[in-house]
């Protein structure tokens, strides 16, 4: 075996911090990996409310919220970067063109095989209607690697990874969804120390 594999590509899945990740942001953060290429990652922790709901978010906004189901949802603390702007993570939402499917907003990032992530205000003005996406996850911020960045981090061990399951993000009680992306392992936390050996 040469030292040249296939890059990962990491797009699509759950990043699960290790034990020994010890970052106010990232310590026992699962994160969506939104898009990942050579060029490096980007991606919204799932698992880290914000202290704000949306209520709050779109009283900000300046839009009602005519969304019984979301009112008291929080928002989420995507990551360190550009913390003040809104990414909304949520099922496909598609525009039959015949063969080819279209984003109903303006932007829209889809992720091949998973979810979209729209940072345009078009997706909060539908949710604000009482329509949009019927699954959703609202950040502030996001999550992001340089060049060779996260494949470095993996390589020192800072994190498990796992194919991603949107009941993890939309499904399941924030409180649970470290234990439960950990599951998709077969994983539970306490088999996890922070002293990683090699056997």
């Amino acid at each position: 075996m040469s030292g040249d594999s296939a890059p990962i590509n990491l797009t699509n899945h759950f990043l699960i911090a290790m034990p020994a990740l010890d970052d106010a942001i990232f310590s026992k953060s699962v994160v969506y990996v939104c898009e990942h290429t050579q060029r490096g990652a980007l991606g919204l922790v799932i698992n880290k409310p914000a202290d704000i709901n949306m209520a709050a978010l779109f009283d900000k906004v300046d839009l009602p919220l005519n969304r019984s189901d979301l009112t008291e949802s929080p928002v989420f603390q995507g990551g360190p970067v550009q913390v003040e702007r809104g990414f909304v993570l949520h099922e496909p939402i598609w525009v039959d063109m015949g063969k080819d499917h279209e984003s109903l907003y303006a932007s829209t990032m889809v992720i091949p095989g998973g979810l979209e992530m729209t940072t345009s205000k078009d997706v909060l003005e539908a949710l604000s209607g009482g329509a949009g996406p019927r699954k959703v996850l609202v950040s502030l911020g996001y999550s992001a690697w340089g060049e060779g960045q996260l494949e470095s981090e993996l390589s020192e061990n800072s994190w498990l990874t796992v194919d991603a399951d949107p009941r993890v993000i939309f499904d399941t009680p924030v409180e649970q969804r470290y234990d439960k992306a950990l599951s998709l392992l077969g994983l539970q936390s306490w088999m996890i120390s922070s002293q990683v050996g090699h056997a």
